[in-house]
């Protein structure tokens, strides 16, 4: 039997980190706690620890996962359609809201990079995320031992055996395995039962709304909380 890997995922705030702060902070923003609305949610905040494809931590204050109040709720329907589809299945989410500053500092770490080919790897803090709205969730699928559903390609990994658009190609090539592409298929299902997006670059990438319609609707988050 897998081990159990529940322990990986943190559960406690980082020391330091003054949570009531950062709370108040996004809430006045209209941003929640995504594990407020639904616990079993998993969350595994690669950007605040090393553990992500830039080698750095770039979240120092943001411990929890946040998004839109809306965005939340429609998240956790997914959860709950996760699991009356498939009993012991769950969500775990990489990322939420990314304040532009941060998104900036991804921009910048990857100055060895020209300009003109940096946004294969992170998208231009001018153009704004949707993610820099929390819109946006990077999120797979769990197993019951809390073990990763197999998708072919890690988070984050920017070879093209990454993008939902490439497939099928990459079925017919034998590079991607018929379970890899049925997993992705399963996530893509769960999500858009909700209307989330696919970006075709990503597998683990979901947008609640256009960028048009994030725009309108929402305002962009600037910084992060200054709560230390």
């Amino acid at each position: 039997m897998p081990r159990d890997v529940s322990d990986d995922f943190p559960t406690e705030n980082s020391p330091g980190v003054n949570v009531n702060c950062t709370d108040a902070v996004f809430m006045s923003l209209n941003l929640v706690d995504v594990q407020s609305v639904d616990s079993t949610i998993l969350v595994d905040l690669k950007y605040a620890s090393d553990d992500n494809f830039m080698q750095r931590q770039l979240y120092f204050t943001i411990t929890k996962l946040y998004l839109q109040k809306d965005v939340a709720q429609r998240l956790a329907a997914c959860q709950q359609y996760l699991q009356s589809i498939h009993p012991g299945y769950r969500l775990l989410v990489y990322d939420g809201v990314r304040p532009v500053e941060v998104q900036q500092r991804m921009w910048d770490a990857l100055d060895t990079i020209p300009v003109a080919q940096r946004g294969k790897f992170v998208s231009n803090p001018k153009n704004h995320s949707v993610h820099n709205y929390g819109a946006a969730v990077d999120v797979t699928i769990v197993d019951e031992y809390k073990q990763p559903l197999d998708m072919g390609a890690g988070y984050d990994d920017i070879r093209k055996i990454a993008y939902p658009s490439m497939e099928n190609e990459f079925l017919a090539s034998g590079e991607l395995q018929p379970h890899q592409v049925e997993n992705r298929k399963l996530l893509r299902k769960v999500m858009r039962n909700q209307g989330f997006i696919n970006i075709p670059s990503e597998w683990w990438h979901f947008n609640a709304y256009s960028r048009n319609e994030v725009k309108r609707r929402y305002k962009v988050v600037e910084k992060e909380p200054d709560c230390e």
